[in-house]
């Protein structure tokens, strides 16, 4: 199943963002087919301000697991965070 993660940055945590970044990038690179897709959301200044992600899991459980072990959430980046069940329906692959 597919699940679609957004999780929103607390405010004034940009520097802790960016120090955090590389083990960030290896973790999520290191979970291969497992990520569909993801990247930063931005604010109008251009800077990260969140993360959007689609991944393959059995279940919701799975999903939480996988984002609980991102580096992001272990410095307690995010103000908060939603996992949804998604199908895809348009677009290309």
């Amino acid at each position: 199943m597919l699940y679609f993660i957004h999780r929103v940055d607390k405010p004034g945590v940009h520097e802790l963002r960016m120090a955090t970044r590389p083990a960030h990038m290896e973790f999520a690179e290191g979970l291969g087919d497992t990520l569909y897709f993801a990247g930063p959301t931005m604010n109008d200044d251009g800077e990260m301000n969140g993360s959007v992600w689609i991944i393959e899991a059995s279940d919701r459980a799975e999903a939480e697991a996988i984002t609980a072990n991102d580096p992001y959430e272990k410095v307690d980046l995010f103000e908060t965070k939603v996992i949804r069940r998604f199908v895809r329906t348009a677009g290309t692959a």
